[in-house]
């Protein structure tokens, strides 16, 4: 954990440094906002005496413009000191956003997997809210009050230093008290952080499961629970508010008690003769005008505690270290026949103590299909896992015509794969932009192209809005066939030399099927092709099959060779002849 000094010092480099002009302009006006209120609380002396007690009839004019000005100036000068925070404090925002959502997007897959989605949305808008506080609320407050605190307590000494002297032992008292609640809020804030990041994620589940919820009527079971999280974090904002508000009972209580002391002192003075009316009156009024900035300071801790405990949260995340890195003198991919060779792989997921691959070792002839097959949990989506880097192999190597996988450019691998999945992942956007993912680059008669041939142009056509009709959430709006063809589709404009296919034409009627797999013959033709498939009817005619058992290659072979000499893979496809 960051200390505060350190967290400090990070927001102040990487994010505030490059707005330091605009805060001193904020500063400056701010400055102009302690003139302009001192001056109010000091015009009331020469009010009283020239114009109530003397009746100078030319200072009846003056002073009330001179009041007029200095309410004017103070009024613009905080707006404008406040819109330039708040701009600072809305682009420190996004530069942090930015940079949390860089770090996630590059992150090992491995990081993503162990945390919830609806955490890191928590600290992407919960967390960085207070910061947002703490530079265009805090930051502003902190010099604003800072600096007319002590434009007050000037003109407050120059009409009575006694007075003065009892009024600002309410500074040290306010501060103690403050310094007391910071603590308690600091604490309350983060747990308040943690239970949003529970409804968020909560109520992710909720709406990706909404059918599920619906076919097991379980409505109001989770309305109820809901409520539970909802409750939960009602009573954190509470604390948090109740924190907030304890402040002012407390500088109520201290400003009574002051006022009281200062009544009966000056009622003494005056009485002596040591202290006029005029003198008293524009002490009073500074002494009130005072209050505010007191108050505010007193309270800045509570803001501050809350803004640098969400940045203890969010910097962590931005600092993120991943295992799965380029090196230094990282090469480019240079293919050839793109031949694969996996070489003694052990592999095991984070810190899990089971071993999903062992001394894993196959070799792959490129350009043609080669079938993975194995009970579930056999290891064979860790296989496909490791050749892109998603993760990386414990112990052994992965090479591609004899060059290591880890020895090039993770970016100049990657570009060489392309993945299918039976769990295809689209985005809320057009047919067209889902595809032109692959490369933004491309035609529109590329994508006219890959539409046909994937055997997705047929059902595209019959959309109302064609290739920009909006597929919804994940494609929520089209079939589960329709799905995979703009999956294959993406795959096709990509044309990359190295094709995975994780089990991707399981759970399809007949006629989806037969598309599919026509597609996928048109994909895969004359590409090194790795594939997982549940219905062996799709890998028949692969080159080569390994059955993969308890992350071991117990066989492979051709189908007709493993018919004959691999007992699973003979049982797998007995049972699929018998459903068949």
């Amino acid at each position: 954990m960051m200390t505060t000094k350190e967290t400090l010092a990070r927001l102040y480099n990487d994010y505030t440094k490059k707005y330091v002009n605009k805060i001193i302009a904020s500063i400056f006006l701010s400055m102009i906002v302690a003139a302009a209120t001192s001056s109010i609380a000091w015009l009331l002396d020469p009010a009283i005496k020239k114009i109530f007690l003397e009746k100078d009839q030319k200072l009846i004019w003056i002073i009330p413009l001179a009041i007029i000005i200095a309410f004017s100036a103070k009024g613009i000068s905080l707006y404008l000191a406040k819109v330039i925070m708040i701009g600072v404090a809305e682009d420190i925002k996004k530069n942090i956003q930015k940079d949390m959502i860089s770090s996630l997007v590059k992150a090992d897959t491995s990081i993503i997997d162990n945390k919830h989605t609806g955490k890191f949305i928590s600290n992407l808008t919960y967390d960085t809210s207070l910061i947002v506080n703490l530079v265009s609320t805090a930051l502003l407050n902190l010099f604003k009050d800072t600096i007319t605190l002590i434009g007050l307590l000037t003109v407050m000494f120059y009409q009575n230093w006694k007075l003065s002297l009892i009024a600002i032992i309410m500074i040290p008292l306010a501060s103690l008290a403050a310094k007391t609640l910071g603590k308690r809020i600091s604490k309350v804030t983060t747990e308040a952080q943690i239970k949003s990041g529970e409804l968020n994620k909560h109520l992710m589940e909720i709406f990706k499961n909404h059918k599920l919820i619906k076919i097991f009527q379980k409505e109001t079971f989770e309305v109820n629970r809901t409520d539970v999280f909802l409750n939960s974090l009602k009573e954190k904002a509470k604390k948090i508010n109740i924190v907030f508000t304890r402040a002012s009972p407390i500088m109520e209580v201290l400003t009574g008690i002051m006022i009281a002391l200062l009544i009966f002192y000056s009622g003494k003075l005056i009485v002596d003769d040591q202290l006029a009316i005029n003198n008293f009156f524009s002490f009073l009024a500074a002494m009130m005008l005072a209050y505010q900035p007191v108050r505010s300071l007193a309270t800045l801790n509570l803001s501050i505690s809350t803004g640098l405990s969400a940045a203890k949260r969010i910097i962590p995340i931005i600092d993120t270290k991943n295992e799965i890195v380029e090196i230094e003198t990282k090469k480019g991919l240079e293919i050839k026949n793109c031949d694969i060779k996996f070489e003694n792989c052990n592999f095991k997921y984070g810190t899990s103590e089971n071993t999903v691959l062992h001394n894993l070792n196959m070799n792959i002839v490129g350009g043609k299909m080669t079938a993975l097959v194995g009970y579930t949990g056999a290891g064979k989506s860790s296989i496909i896992n490791l050749l892109p880097r998603f993760y990386d192999c414990q112990k052994g190597d992965i090479k591609i015509d004899g060059q290591s996988i880890y020895d090039i450019s993770i970016y100049d691998l990657r570009k060489n794969i392309s993945i299918v999945t039976q769990d295809i992942t689209l985005f809320d956007d057009t047919i067209k932009n889902n595809i032109l993912y692959a490369n933004q680059n491309a035609s529109d008669e590329e994508v006219e192209i890959v539409a046909k041939n994937s055997f997705s142009k047929d059902f595209i056509n019959k959309l109302p809005e064609q290739y920009d009709t909006i597929i919804g959430e994940n494609g929520v709006r089209l079939s589960g066939g329709e799905k995979q063809r703009i999956s294959i589709a993406r795959a096709m404009l990509k044309k990359t030399p190295i094709i995975l296919l994780d089990e991707a034409t399981s759970s399809l009627d007949a006629e989806t099927e037969s598309k599919i797999q026509n597609a996928m013959e048109i994909l895969t033709e004359n590409k090194t092709t790795i594939v997982i498939a549940h219905r062996l009817s799709t890998i028949l005619n692969a080159h080569k099959i390994f059955v993969v058992d308890k992350g071991n290659i117990v066989a492979e072979g051709n189908h007709k060779e493993l018919i004959e000499n691999s007992e699973i893979y003979k049982n797998f496809y007995q049972k699929q002849v018998k459903q068949n």
